[in-house]
C-alpha cells in the first residue's frame, strides 16, 4: 500500500514530496483589487510550512466579471503577478508546490460585486444573467489561458482550471445551464468544447514542465454522473493532464443518482485507465484514516480543506499520529487566528454551521 508521506511525481516531471494537497479554499482574504495581501500570503505559506506536499490558491477569477465572492484573489491583470511571485517562491521555498485555480463564477457572479449583469453560457432568470455572445467565450477561453501565463511568470509550478461546483466551466458542461445552439452547445462535446480548447491552449503555450490541472465535480449544479464520467475518461485518455482533482463533498459518498447506486461515487473515476495522469478526491477529509482511505481508495492524493484550516501542519500530525484526528468543533476565532486565519477568513467561516464558536459580544 502506497504511504501518504511517499513522493509523487507527475507527468510534467513536478514533484510533490507527499500525497497530501492544499484544497483551493474560499477565504475572502485579499484585497478589493483581487491583488494579493499580507494574510493571504500567510495562510498559504504556513500551510507550505506545515508540509503539504501541493498549496493550491483560492479561486482565482480571470476576468473582473467573474468574480465571485469579496476578497477574492484575481489574476486577470498584470499587476497582479508581482505580489503573486512572492508568494510562488516563499511556497516553493518551504518545500511544496504552488499552484493557482483559475476561476470564473459565470452566472454566480453577484451583479452587485461586479457591477453588471452576470454573465454565462446562456440567459439564466434565476440569476439574473445573460449569455455570453460567441466572441465574449472565445474572450473567456483567451483569458484563462492569459491568466495561466501570468501564473507561470509569477513562478507558480502550475495551474488548475476550476470546473466544478457551478462555476463558469461547470455551467458550459451542464445542459441545465448550456441551452447554446452554436459550437459551444447542444451535444456533450460541444459543451465541454470550451474546457477543452482552454487546456489545450495552456499547454501549448506554457513550458513543457508546467504542472496543468482540472477540478470536476461528477454531480449536482445540473451535472450528470455519465457525462462528467466521459468527461473525465477522456481528460485522462488524451494525456495532456497532470491532476484530475474530484470534488466529491464526501470521499466515500454514494451517487445520487438511483440507476448509479451500489457502488461508491469515486469508484466510476478510479477505474478510468489514467495513463500518467494522477487522481486526487476532496471531500470531508479530516482523518488520518480519512487520508489513507483515499488512497486505498485508488486516489493519487488526498486533498485536504477543513482540515487543513484547523492544523496548518496537518500532514506532520498524520506523519506522527497514525490515528490522528482534528481538534473538536468549534472552534473559537482565537484558535483560528492561531492557525494563521485572518477576521475576514474567520466571518467568512462563520457562515459553516457549527464550525466556529460563537462569543459574546463585546
Amino acid at each position: 500500500m502506497t504511504s501518504l508521506h511517499e513522493p509523487l511525481e507527475f507527468a510534467s516531471g513536478a514533484r510533490m514530496k507527499n500525497r497530501f494537497m492544499l484544497a483551493p479554499l474560499t477565504n475572502c482574504q485579499s484585497h478589493d483589487d483581487g491583488s494579493l495581501s499580507d494574510e493571504e500570503f500567510r495562510w498559504l505559506t504556513l500551510r507550505a510550512e506545515g508540509g503539504f506536499g501541493l498549496v493550491m490558491t483560492c479561486a482565482t477569477h480571470v476576468q473582473a466579471r467573474g468574480r465571485g465572492f469579496p476578497g477574492q484573489l484575481a489574476l486577470y491583470d498584470d499587476r497582479h503577478v508581482a505580489p503573486l511571485a512572492r508568494l510562488a517562491e516563499a511556497i516553493k521555498a518551504r518545500g511544496s508546490l504552488a499552484v493557482v485555480q483559475l476561476h470564473h463564477a459565470g452566472v454566480r457572479s453577484p451583479a452587485e460585486l461586479i457591477g453588471e449583469a452576470p454573465v454565462g453560457p446562456s440567459d439564466h432568470a434565476g440569476h439574473g444573467a445573460r449569455g455570453l455572445t460567441l466572441g465574449e467565450v472565445e474572450q473567456a477561453a483567451a483569458d484563462f489561458v492569459a491568466a495561466a501565463l501570468r501564473a507561470e511568470r509569477a513562478g507558480f509550478d502550475g495551474v488548475e482550471l476550476h470546473g466544478a461546483h457551478g462555476y463558469l466551466l461547470a455551467q458550459f458542461l451542464s445542459e441545465e445551464y448550456n441551452r447554446r445552439t452554436d459550437r459551444y452547445g447542444g451535444s456533450l462535446e460541444n459543451r465541454s468544447r470550451l474546457l477543452f480548447e482552454i487546456l489545450q491552449a495552456i499547454r501549448a503555450q506554457c513550458r513543457p514542465g508546467f504542472l496543468l490541472g482540472v477540478r470536476l465535480s461528477p454531480e449536482r449544479f445540473g451535472l450528470r454522473l455519465d457525462e462528467m464520467r466521459a468527461v473525465a475518461g477522456r481528460l485522462l485518455a488524451e494525456g495532456r493532464l497532470d491532476l484530475l482533482d474530484l470534488s466529491l463533498w464526501d470521499v466515500r459518498k454514494l451517487p445520487e443518482e438511483p440507476a448509479a447506486a451500489g457502488r461508491s461515487l469515486l469508484s466510476y473515476f478510479t477505474e478510468l485507465p489514467r495513463g500518467a495522469t494522477r487522481i486526487g478526491i476532496a471531500g470531508k477529509v479530516a482523518t488520518a484514516a480519512d487520508a489513507r482511505h483515499c488512497l486505498e481508495a485508488g486516489a493519487d492524493l488526498a486533498i485536504v480543506g477543513r482540515a487543513a484550516i484547523l492544523h496548518h501542519d496537518f500532514p506532520e500530525r498524520v506523519r506522527a499520529d497514525a490515528r490522528f484526528e482534528p481538534v473538536e468543533l468549534p472552534v473559537t476565532p482565537d484558535y483560528l487566528r492561531s492557525e494563521g486565519l485572518s477576521p475576514p477568513f474567520i466571518r467568512y467561516l462563520g457562515n459553516w454551521k457549527g464550525f466556529v464558536a460563537e462569543t459574546a459580544p463585546a
